[in-house]
């Protein structure tokens, strides 16, 4: 019984964390963004090559899916933003990027602070 009881507390423990669970996904979706931006920057004063411009596009965009298929919970407020982040073209202007960037950059840090 005793066994059962601290398995039960486990898994109401891990249920409950909601969007605190989501803060590793949060952060990787903001490190990401702002690598693409960085890449789409120097890819636009042409100081990349395309093979590498594309296939990190490719690594960038998958971990994005990855972040956000992980997600606990995907219709939150930094669920949408990572999709609209995924909808972006993969030239996408680095302003826009930064703008994903520092959006999920403030959510998480209103979930550190609290």
């Amino acid at each position: 019984m005793r066994r059962w009881s601290l398995l039960l507390f486990v898994l109401l423990t891990a249920c409950g964390q909601g969007p605190q669970a989501d803060l590793q996904y949060i952060k990787q979706a903001r490190s990401i963004s702002a690598e693409w931006a960085l890449v789409n920057e120097q890819a636009n004063r042409g100081r990349l090559t395309i093979t590498y411009v594309q296939s990190m596009r490719g690594w960038l965009h998958d971990g994005l899916e990855t972040a956000s298929g992980s997600l606990s919970q995907p219709h939150s407020r930094y669920g949408a933003e990572i999709r609209a982040l995924l909808a972006e073209p993969p030239d996408a202007a680095p302003a826009e990027l930064r703008r994903y960037a520092e959006a999920l950059k403030q959510i998480e840090a209103e979930f550190e602070s609290a």
